[in-house]
């Protein structure tokens, strides 16, 4: 995706790949499912503990959070027709 001159860097990072806003609403729906399908397991196996869940879970809810913001970044300032052209 071409950087246009407004976008943030952040912005642009977060949508190099995507064309329409379905692709990061269901990625960041992924990552807050699959974060909170770790905190069961210091619960279930012994194998993992509480700070193995915070590592992954740590990381997952902040990626969640940044795919979320570059959508709504991109619906307030942008459009998603915009987005996908410059791809092509």
């Amino acid at each position: 995706m071409e950087n246009s001159k407004k976008m943030p860097l952040w912005v642009s990072l977060g949508l190099s790949n995507f064309t329409s806003r379905k692709g990061p609403v269901y990625l960041a729906i992924a990552c807050l499912v699959f974060a909170l399908g770790f905190l069961p397991l210091p619960l279930l196996t012994s194998d993992w503990s509480w700070m193995d869940v915070l590592e992954w879970s740590g990381v997952m809810y902040p990626m969640a959070l940044w795919y979320w913001l570059c959508v709504r970044w991109v619906d307030k300032h942008s459009s998603w027709e915009i987005i996908g052209s410059t791809i092509d």
